[in-house]
Protein backbone atom coordinates (compact mmCIF):
# COMPACT_ATOMS: atom_id res chain seq x y z
CA UNK A 1 0.00 0.00 0.00
CA UNK A 2 1.02 3.61 -0.42
CA UNK A 3 -0.94 5.35 2.31
CA UNK A 4 2.09 6.74 4.13
CA UNK A 5 1.21 10.28 5.08
CA UNK A 6 4.80 11.48 4.69
CA UNK A 7 5.10 10.40 1.09
CA UNK A 8 6.49 13.20 -1.09
CA UNK A 9 4.48 14.06 -4.21
CA UNK A 10 7.15 15.93 -6.09
CA UNK A 11 6.99 16.38 -9.84
CA UNK A 12 3.55 17.94 -9.52
CA UNK A 13 3.13 21.16 -7.61
CA UNK A 14 0.46 21.34 -4.91
CA UNK A 15 -1.51 23.67 -7.18
CA UNK A 16 -1.29 21.23 -10.10
CA UNK A 17 -2.36 18.27 -7.97
CA UNK A 18 -5.30 20.22 -6.58
CA UNK A 19 -6.28 21.32 -10.08
CA UNK A 20 -6.24 17.74 -11.29
CA UNK A 21 -8.20 16.42 -8.36
CA UNK A 22 -10.68 19.27 -8.45
CA UNK A 23 -11.52 18.66 -12.09
CA UNK A 24 -11.72 14.92 -11.49
CA UNK A 25 -13.93 15.24 -8.41
CA UNK A 26 -16.31 17.51 -10.29
CA UNK A 27 -16.63 14.97 -13.08
CA UNK A 28 -14.82 17.16 -15.61
CA UNK A 29 -13.32 14.20 -17.39
CA UNK A 30 -12.46 14.16 -21.09
CA UNK A 31 -14.47 12.14 -23.53
CA UNK A 32 -13.09 8.75 -24.48
CA UNK A 33 -9.87 9.16 -26.44
CA UNK A 34 -9.63 12.92 -25.89
CA UNK A 35 -6.56 14.48 -24.24
CA UNK A 36 -6.83 15.52 -20.60
CA UNK A 37 -6.94 19.29 -20.26
CA UNK A 38 -5.19 19.81 -16.94
CA UNK A 39 -2.24 21.85 -15.79
CA UNK A 40 -1.00 18.72 -14.02
CA UNK A 41 -0.66 16.78 -17.26
CA UNK A 42 2.12 18.04 -19.50
CA UNK A 43 2.32 15.04 -21.83
CA UNK A 44 0.17 12.03 -22.67
CA UNK A 45 0.79 9.00 -20.51
CA UNK A 46 2.80 6.26 -22.19
CA UNK A 47 0.92 3.24 -23.48
CA UNK A 48 2.10 -0.23 -24.40
CA UNK A 49 0.38 -2.87 -26.52
CA UNK A 50 -1.18 -6.10 -25.38
CA UNK A 51 0.86 -8.44 -27.62
CA UNK A 52 -2.04 -10.74 -28.56
CA UNK A 53 -4.23 -7.94 -29.95
CA UNK A 54 -2.28 -4.69 -30.17
CA UNK A 55 -4.76 -2.94 -27.86
CA UNK A 56 -2.78 -0.31 -25.95
CA UNK A 57 -2.92 0.21 -22.21
CA UNK A 58 -1.60 3.14 -20.15
CA UNK A 59 1.52 1.96 -18.32
CA UNK A 60 0.34 3.08 -14.86
CA UNK A 61 -2.79 1.62 -13.30
CA UNK A 62 -4.20 1.00 -9.84
CA UNK A 63 -4.25 -1.96 -7.47
CA UNK A 64 -7.09 -2.44 -4.98
CA UNK A 65 -5.73 -5.04 -2.56
CA UNK A 66 -6.48 -3.90 1.00
CA UNK A 67 -6.93 -0.24 0.02
CA UNK A 68 -10.40 -0.82 -1.50
CA UNK A 69 -11.51 -3.13 1.29
CA UNK A 70 -13.67 -0.48 2.99
CA UNK A 71 -17.06 -2.19 3.06
CA UNK A 72 -19.97 0.24 3.22
CA UNK A 73 -18.01 3.13 4.76
CA UNK A 74 -19.39 6.10 2.80
CA UNK A 75 -16.52 8.48 3.58
CA UNK A 76 -13.90 5.95 2.50
CA UNK A 77 -15.84 5.14 -0.65
CA UNK A 78 -16.01 8.82 -1.53
CA UNK A 79 -12.24 9.07 -1.17
CA UNK A 80 -11.72 6.03 -3.37
CA UNK A 81 -13.96 7.53 -6.03
CA UNK A 82 -11.58 10.51 -6.09
CA UNK A 83 -8.71 8.07 -6.61
CA UNK A 84 -10.52 6.52 -9.58
CA UNK A 85 -11.29 9.94 -11.03
CA UNK A 86 -7.66 10.98 -10.61
CA UNK A 87 -6.56 7.80 -12.40
CA UNK A 88 -8.82 8.44 -15.36
CA UNK A 89 -8.26 12.20 -15.52
CA UNK A 90 -4.52 11.52 -15.58
CA UNK A 91 -4.77 9.11 -18.49
CA UNK A 92 -4.80 5.82 -16.56
CA UNK A 93 -7.20 2.96 -17.15
CA UNK A 94 -6.20 -0.40 -15.59
CA UNK A 95 -7.69 -1.29 -12.20
CA UNK A 96 -6.75 -4.64 -10.68
CA UNK A 97 -8.81 -6.47 -8.06
CA UNK A 98 -9.73 -10.01 -6.98
CA UNK A 99 -12.40 -12.10 -5.34
CA UNK A 100 -9.93 -12.69 -2.49
CA UNK A 101 -9.60 -8.98 -1.68
CA UNK A 102 -12.52 -8.99 0.77
CA UNK A 103 -14.90 -6.14 -0.17
CA UNK A 104 -12.63 -4.63 -2.86
CA UNK A 105 -14.53 -6.13 -5.83
CA UNK A 106 -18.01 -4.99 -4.75
CA UNK A 107 -16.69 -1.58 -3.68
CA UNK A 108 -15.02 -1.08 -7.05
CA UNK A 109 -18.09 -2.30 -8.89
CA UNK A 110 -20.39 0.03 -6.99
CA UNK A 111 -18.16 3.07 -7.51
CA UNK A 112 -17.83 2.46 -11.24
CA UNK A 113 -21.55 1.85 -11.69
CA UNK A 114 -22.70 4.82 -9.62
CA UNK A 115 -20.26 7.22 -11.26
CA UNK A 116 -20.73 6.00 -14.82
CA UNK A 117 -16.98 5.41 -15.11
CA UNK A 118 -17.14 1.74 -16.07
CA UNK A 119 -16.52 2.38 -19.80
CA UNK A 120 -13.34 4.28 -18.92
CA UNK A 121 -11.75 1.46 -16.92
CA UNK A 122 -9.99 -1.77 -17.87
CA UNK A 123 -11.00 -4.16 -15.07
CA UNK A 124 -8.58 -6.96 -14.24
CA UNK A 125 -9.82 -9.38 -11.61
CA UNK A 126 -8.95 -12.85 -10.33
CA UNK A 127 -10.58 -16.06 -9.14
CA UNK A 128 -9.03 -18.83 -7.08
CA UNK A 129 -8.63 -22.29 -8.63
CA UNK A 130 -11.69 -23.62 -6.77
CA UNK A 131 -13.76 -20.68 -8.07
CA UNK A 132 -13.38 -21.57 -11.75
CA UNK A 133 -17.06 -22.45 -11.97
CA UNK A 134 -20.20 -20.87 -13.35
CA UNK A 135 -20.97 -19.60 -9.87
CA UNK A 136 -17.48 -18.14 -9.69
CA UNK A 137 -17.67 -16.06 -12.88
CA UNK A 138 -21.28 -15.05 -12.23
CA UNK A 139 -20.33 -13.89 -8.75
CA UNK A 140 -17.47 -11.79 -10.06
CA UNK A 141 -19.65 -10.18 -12.73
CA UNK A 142 -22.30 -9.42 -10.13
CA UNK A 143 -19.87 -7.95 -7.62
CA UNK A 144 -18.29 -5.76 -10.30
CA UNK A 145 -21.71 -4.81 -11.73
CA UNK A 146 -20.58 -5.41 -15.29
CA UNK A 147 -21.58 -7.68 -18.17
CA UNK A 148 -18.01 -8.31 -19.23
CA UNK A 149 -14.67 -8.34 -17.42
CA UNK A 150 -11.70 -7.07 -19.37
CA UNK A 151 -9.19 -9.50 -17.87
CA UNK A 152 -10.00 -12.61 -15.84
CA UNK A 153 -7.01 -14.22 -14.15
CA UNK A 154 -6.41 -17.45 -12.27
CA UNK A 155 -5.08 -16.27 -8.93
CA UNK A 156 -1.80 -17.68 -7.62
CA UNK A 157 -1.25 -20.51 -10.08
CA UNK A 158 0.65 -23.35 -8.40
CA UNK A 159 0.29 -26.43 -10.59
CA UNK A 160 2.56 -26.73 -13.66
CA UNK A 161 -0.15 -28.67 -15.52
CA UNK A 162 -2.88 -26.11 -14.77
CA UNK A 163 -5.46 -25.91 -17.55
CA UNK A 164 -7.00 -22.60 -18.55
CA UNK A 165 -9.77 -24.25 -20.56
CA UNK A 166 -12.55 -22.81 -18.40
CA UNK A 167 -11.19 -19.29 -18.77
CA UNK A 168 -10.98 -19.78 -22.54
CA UNK A 169 -14.63 -20.86 -22.60
CA UNK A 170 -15.58 -17.71 -20.71
CA UNK A 171 -13.60 -15.66 -23.20
CA UNK A 172 -15.37 -17.35 -26.14
CA UNK A 173 -18.72 -16.59 -24.50
CA UNK A 174 -17.81 -12.92 -24.12
CA UNK A 175 -17.75 -12.97 -20.32
CA UNK A 176 -14.18 -11.70 -20.39
CA UNK A 177 -11.97 -10.22 -23.10
CA UNK A 178 -8.60 -11.56 -21.96
CA UNK A 179 -7.38 -14.34 -19.68
CA UNK A 180 -4.31 -14.64 -17.50
CA UNK A 181 -2.54 -16.12 -14.50
CA UNK A 182 -0.95 -14.54 -11.44
CA UNK A 183 1.54 -15.30 -8.70
CA UNK A 184 3.52 -13.29 -6.19
CA UNK A 185 5.10 -16.44 -4.73
CA UNK A 186 8.57 -16.95 -6.14
CA UNK A 187 8.47 -20.62 -5.17
CA UNK A 188 5.67 -20.98 -7.73
CA UNK A 189 7.78 -19.61 -10.59
CA UNK A 190 8.40 -23.08 -12.10
CA UNK A 191 4.63 -23.56 -12.30
CA UNK A 192 4.16 -20.08 -13.75
CA UNK A 193 6.79 -20.78 -16.41
CA UNK A 194 5.23 -24.13 -17.28
CA UNK A 195 1.73 -22.70 -17.63
CA UNK A 196 3.00 -19.78 -19.69
CA UNK A 197 4.68 -22.17 -22.13
CA UNK A 198 1.83 -24.66 -22.32
CA UNK A 199 -1.23 -22.42 -22.13
CA UNK A 200 0.11 -19.11 -23.50
CA UNK A 201 -2.38 -16.85 -21.68
CA UNK A 202 -2.90 -13.26 -22.71
CA UNK A 203 -1.52 -11.86 -19.43
CA UNK A 204 0.53 -12.75 -16.39
CA UNK A 205 0.57 -10.72 -13.19
CA UNK A 206 3.67 -10.98 -10.99
CA UNK A 207 5.55 -8.90 -8.45
CA UNK A 208 8.63 -7.05 -9.67
CA UNK A 209 10.42 -4.21 -7.93
CA UNK A 210 13.80 -3.02 -6.73
CA UNK A 211 13.38 -5.45 -3.84
CA UNK A 212 12.21 -8.35 -6.03
CA UNK A 213 14.28 -8.67 -9.18
CA UNK A 214 13.92 -12.41 -9.87
CA UNK A 215 11.12 -11.86 -12.39
CA UNK A 216 13.56 -9.84 -14.50
CA UNK A 217 15.66 -12.94 -15.07
CA UNK A 218 12.93 -15.57 -15.44
CA UNK A 219 9.37 -14.46 -16.08
CA UNK A 220 9.66 -11.22 -18.04
CA UNK A 221 11.99 -12.55 -20.76
CA UNK A 222 9.72 -15.57 -21.22
CA UNK A 223 6.68 -13.29 -21.55
CA UNK A 224 8.50 -11.23 -24.18
CA UNK A 225 9.30 -14.40 -26.14
CA UNK A 226 5.74 -15.75 -25.92
CA UNK A 227 3.92 -12.47 -26.51
CA UNK A 228 2.28 -12.34 -23.08
CA UNK A 229 1.33 -9.00 -21.51
CA UNK A 230 2.51 -8.32 -17.95
CA UNK A 231 0.91 -6.55 -15.02
CA UNK A 232 3.30 -5.71 -12.18
CA UNK A 233 1.96 -6.03 -8.65
CA UNK A 234 3.71 -4.62 -5.59
CA UNK A 235 6.07 -2.35 -7.56
CA UNK A 236 6.51 -0.26 -4.40
CA UNK A 237 6.78 -3.29 -2.06
CA UNK A 238 3.70 -2.22 -0.08
CA UNK A 239 5.45 1.02 0.89
CA UNK A 240 8.68 -0.71 1.87
CA UNK A 241 10.76 1.21 -0.65
CA UNK A 242 9.55 4.54 0.74
CA UNK A 243 10.65 3.53 4.21
CA UNK A 244 14.16 2.88 2.92
CA UNK A 245 14.54 6.47 1.73
CA UNK A 246 12.47 8.27 4.36
CA UNK A 247 13.67 11.83 4.87
CA UNK A 248 15.93 11.83 1.81
CA UNK A 249 15.50 13.83 -1.41
CA UNK A 250 15.46 12.11 -4.77
CA UNK A 251 19.11 11.96 -5.95
CA UNK A 252 20.12 14.83 -8.21
CA UNK A 253 21.37 12.39 -10.84
CA UNK A 254 17.82 11.02 -11.19
CA UNK A 255 16.28 14.44 -11.79
CA UNK A 256 16.04 14.05 -15.54
CA UNK A 257 13.56 11.18 -15.22
CA UNK A 258 12.05 11.25 -11.70
CA UNK A 259 10.63 14.12 -9.67
CA UNK A 260 9.44 12.01 -6.73
CA UNK A 261 10.35 8.74 -5.04
CA UNK A 262 7.25 7.05 -6.49
CA UNK A 263 8.37 7.96 -9.99
CA UNK A 264 11.94 6.87 -9.17
CA UNK A 265 10.74 3.39 -8.15
CA UNK A 266 8.02 2.97 -10.78
CA UNK A 267 10.13 4.18 -13.68
CA UNK A 268 12.76 1.61 -12.83
CA UNK A 269 10.13 -1.09 -13.34
CA UNK A 270 8.71 0.54 -16.47
CA UNK A 271 12.16 0.83 -18.03
CA UNK A 272 11.98 -2.93 -18.59
CA UNK A 273 10.31 -3.15 -22.03
CA UNK A 274 8.65 -6.47 -21.13
CA UNK A 275 6.46 -4.66 -18.59
CA UNK A 276 3.03 -3.71 -19.90
CA UNK A 277 1.72 -1.82 -16.85
CA UNK A 278 2.38 -1.31 -13.15
CA UNK A 279 -0.51 -1.41 -10.68
CA UNK A 280 0.54 0.29 -7.43
CA UNK A 281 -2.16 0.38 -4.78
CA UNK A 282 -3.25 3.60 -3.11
CA UNK A 283 -6.24 5.15 -1.36
CA UNK A 284 -4.83 8.67 -1.71
CA UNK A 285 -5.84 10.76 -4.77
CA UNK A 286 -2.65 12.86 -4.64
CA UNK A 287 -0.53 9.71 -4.60
CA UNK A 288 -2.46 8.45 -7.60
CA UNK A 289 -1.65 11.65 -9.46
CA UNK A 290 2.01 11.30 -8.49
CA UNK A 291 2.15 7.66 -9.62
CA UNK A 292 0.78 8.63 -13.02
CA UNK A 293 3.82 10.88 -13.45
CA UNK A 294 5.86 7.71 -13.86
CA UNK A 295 4.07 7.21 -17.16
CA UNK A 296 5.37 10.45 -18.63
CA UNK A 297 8.78 11.67 -19.73
CA UNK A 298 12.02 9.72 -20.10
CA UNK A 299 12.73 6.38 -18.50
CA UNK A 300 16.09 5.50 -16.93
CA UNK A 301 18.64 4.07 -19.35
CA UNK A 302 20.75 0.97 -18.69
CA UNK A 303 23.40 2.89 -16.79
CA UNK A 304 20.83 4.69 -14.67
CA UNK A 305 19.03 1.42 -13.94
CA UNK A 306 22.21 -0.06 -12.52
CA UNK A 307 22.83 3.07 -10.49
CA UNK A 308 19.29 2.87 -9.09
CA UNK A 309 19.85 -0.75 -8.00
CA UNK A 310 23.15 0.12 -6.33
CA UNK A 311 21.61 3.12 -4.60
CA UNK A 312 18.70 1.13 -3.15
CA UNK A 313 20.94 -1.71 -2.02
CA UNK A 314 23.13 0.82 -0.24
CA UNK A 315 20.12 1.89 1.84
CA UNK A 316 20.01 -1.49 3.60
Amino acid sequence: MQNQQWRHTGGLTRREILALLSSAACGLLPSAGAPVASAAVTAPIMTRPIPKTGERLPVVGLGTSRVFDVGTDAAQRAKLLKVLRALIAGGGKVVDTASAYASAEPVLGALLAQSGLRPRVFIATKLEADELTEAGIEGSLKRLQTRQIDLMQLHNVSAPNQSLAVLRQWKERGLCRYIGITSTFHGAYPAVEAVLRQQKPDFVEIDYSLDALEAEQRILPLCADLGVATLIARPLVKGGLFRKVMGQPVPAWAGDFAQSWAQFFLKFVLSNPAVTAVIPGTNNPAHMADDLGAGRGPLPNAGQRQRIIEFIHSQG
